[in-house]
């Protein structure tokens, strides 16, 4: 009898790596994710930020050399994932805090608010790519 109790119970248990590839993240745990991603790719990037700005604002010729460089194609694409990172953290942090006063913590809003700031972030990313590339 007492078999036949243990069995019936539902284990719990850490999920390893191999688990990963197979298990599928609910949409607010891949914002969170992501949200923190992104913050460290802000935060990686803010000395090298802050220097090319310095060094921009030295004079009109470093200006110019700046402006050149920021005109290559990998260049701009860097660019876009920094504006990325920027607007997912954003639109991330807010939804962060308003969970925090308590708001949006169910299940169905939970999703809806995840998917609303991943849809959101990704269309402000492409219009800001768009204009980054001379379309308007």
């Amino acid at each position: 009898m007492s078999e036949s109790v243990k069995n019936s119970k539902r284990q719990f248990r850490n999920i390893g790596l191999v688990d990963l590839t197979r298990y599928r993240f609910p949409i607010g745990s891949i914002v969170s994710i992501l949200h923190r991603i992104s913050g460290a790719l802000l935060f990686l990037s803010l000395p090298a930020m802050l220097w090319l700005l310095q060094q921009s604002l030295y004079s009109e010729i470093a200006f110019e050399y700046f402006k050149g460089v920021t005109s290559h194609w990998f260049v701009r694409l860097l660019l876009l994932a920094l504006v990325w990172a920027y607007l997912h953290h954003l639109c991330a942090g807010v939804r962060h805090l308003l969970m925090d006063m308590h708001m949006g913590l169910e299940k169905p809003t939970s999703k809806q608010s995840g998917i609303l700031v991943l849809s959101v972030s990704l269309t402000l990313t492409a219009l800001v790519g768009l204009k980054l590339s001379g379309a308007f």
